[in-house]
């Protein structure tokens, strides 16, 4: 069934470009799969980025006034992709993937993308990549870097058009972000580490503790992306606690600050005691209740 480009961004035919612009912009940040986990989010997603493509445009626009969705399908009678033309391809070369598109003109250029040059260049900015393949003139690659290189920053020796190049990943990178190297689009591939986990700018650790180091305190070593750092413990810290340290996470891609490194507390109760030990802990049990007894 055909599918209404207007109905799906919620406007009238008589929209304006802006009023089209505005509907875009605040439906596909709603439906962003990396925001909404509705199963159907990416499909939607895709209807809105299609919608908005033909919408966007005057001529395509009144091309799918004329004729509809159908305008744009092979089956229309206007080619293999339809009035516009263009065919894609993936492949490897050397250590990248890629992805790029040949022939006709780009279904992208010359549009007024809600203020962004393209569809997705509208994620890259809140989310730091675009989360889907979709061809584009340019070639695009895929560069597999490790949790502290891009973190710290790097430089990458591949070799391209039989040429040797050197790319320079720049520090505070995320897994997904796009750069672009001389005429290549790089989707950089962050390999995960066990020792941390990122949350945007922020690193997050657990940290285990026994009984009597969170009761009355202690002081630990604990690794941070700059190394080990001893870190005090107050007494009475609870299990799920999050302590900060300030200014230990991740840097800044565009400035000189940095993200901020939480370690959770998590409490280990052990699983089997003597019965010294057992004797103890009663001994510490009934001197409490004797303590609010006396109140």
């Amino acid at each position: 069934m055909a599918k209404d480009y207007y109905e799906i961004l919620g406007v009238s035919k008589n929209a304006t470009d802006s009023e089209i612009k505005k509907a875009y912009r605040k439906l596909a940040l709603e439906w962003h799969p990396d925001r909404n986990k509705n199963p159907k989010a990416t499909e939607k997603f895709k209807e809105i980025n299609k919608a908005y493509e033909v919408l966007a445009d005057s001529k395509k626009r009144e091309v799918y006034d004329q004729y509809g969705e159908a305008a744009f399908k092979g089956s229309a009678g206007f080619g293999p992709e339809g009035p516009f033309g263009g065919q894609t391809a993936t492949g490897q070369y050397g250590p990248f993937t890629y992805t790029y598109t040949t022939g006709g003109s780009s279904p992208f250029e010359g549009f007024d993308f809600g203020g962004f040059s393209d569809p997705f260049e509208i994620f890259e900015q809140f989310f730091g990549a675009s989360p889907f393949g979709r061809a584009r003139r340019r070639q695009v690659y895929q560069l597999t870097i490790e949790f502290m290189e891009a973190v710290k920053g790097t430089e990458k020796k591949v070799e391209i058009d039989n040429q040797s190049q050197t790319i320079k990943i720049p520090k505070g990178i995320d897994d997904s972000s796009r750069i672009r190297f001389k005429d290549y689009d790089v989707v950089i591939r962050v390999q995960p580490d066990s020792r941390f986990h990122r949350e945007g700018y922020d690193i997050v650790t657990t940290v285990d503790l026994s009984i009597t180091q969170a009761a009355i305190g202690d002081v630990i070593s604990v690794i941070t992306i700059d190394g080990p750092l001893d870190v005090k413990i107050q007494p009475g810290t609870q299990p799920g606690t999050l302590i900060r340290l300030r200014g230990k996470g991740v840097p800044h891609l565009r400035d000189s600050g940095r993200g901020d490194h939480y370690l959770r507390i998590r409490v280990k109760i052990p699983e089997k005691l003597t019965n010294h030990q057992k004797e103890l802990l009663k001994e510490f049990e009934d001197e409490g209740n004797r303590k609010k007894s006396w109140f």
